[in-house]
């Protein structure tokens, strides 16, 4: 037996969850790229991205822009638990609000 089936949601309604969560993840993640986190004692240099940083920029003309892509995974999977779990806990309420 499937373990979102003993959880009391069906095994439809958890993908679709997980799905959603996955694509809402991604989009927050990308957003957070705009959130400038640069420490305040770092000069010549932009990090972008939040919780982890994972966009960083040189500024001086021409620079390349470099992505950390071990922390933008990182990031997305943050995303998409947080995510999750807010709507495991919606859902949760939902069906007990409906009894």
């Amino acid at each position: 037996m499937h373990y979102a089936a003993l959880a009391g949601f069906d095994v439809m309604n958890m993908k679709l969850m997980v799905l959603v969560s996955i694509v809402a993840g991604l989009v927050i993640t990308l957003i957070t790229g705009l959130v400038d986190v640069t420490p305040m004692h770092l000069v010549g240099a932009t990090w972008h991205g939040w919780p982890l940083p994972w966009f960083y920029v040189i500024v001086y003309p021409g620079s390349p822009i470099s992505v950390n892509w071990l922390n933008l995974i990182g990031d997305i999977i943050v995303w998409f638990v947080i995510v999750l779990a807010v709507a495991l806990v919606i859902s949760k309420f939902k069906k007990t609000s409906k009894t």
